[in-house]
C-alpha cells in the first residue's frame, strides 16, 4: 500500500498519471467482476430451468422474432428518394436542407 507521505512528495504530473492508471485498473476490475457475476447468475438460472433475462426483466423467453420498437411516426418524405424520411424531431436532415436551400421548396411540401 502506498504511504501518504510518498504521495505528497509526487509532483502534479506523476499524481495525474497515477490517477489515470488507477481509473483504468478500476474499470478493468469492475468489468471482469461483472462478467464473472453474470456467468455465475446465468449458470444458477439455467440450473433451475430459467433464462436470466426472464428473471431480471419479467419477460418470457421469446421463440420468434422480437416485437419491433414503435418509434415516432414519419412526418416528412423526400419525393425524389422515398427512403429519405424524417420525423420532424431533431436536426433537419441534409436532404431537406439541400431541398429548402434557394427558397424553391417549403418544409410543408414534404409532409406525408
Amino acid at each position: 500500500m502506498v504511504k501518504i507521505n510518498t504521495l505528497q512528495k509526487l509532483n502534479y504530473a506523476k499524481l495525474a498519471e497515477l490517477r489515470l492508471r488507477i481509473d483504468r485498473l478500476m474499470v478493468q476490475k469492475q468489468n471482469s467482476e461483472r462478467a464473472a457475476l453474470r456467468e455465475r447468475m446465468t449458470a444458477l438460472a439455467k440450473e433451475h430451468g430459467f433464462d436470466l433475462r426472464e428473471l431480471l426483466d419479467g419477460r418470457r423467453k421469446s421463440k420468434g422474432k422480437a416485437k419491433a420498437k414503435r418509434g415516432v411516426a414519419i412526418k416528412y418524405r423526400d419525393p425524389k428518394n422515398p427512403e429519405n424520411t424524417w420525423t420532424g424531431r431533431g436536426r433537419t436532415p441534409r436532404w431537406m436542407v439541400a431541398a429548402l436551400r434557394g427558397g424553391k421548396a417549403r418544409k410543408e411540401d414534404f409532409l406525408i
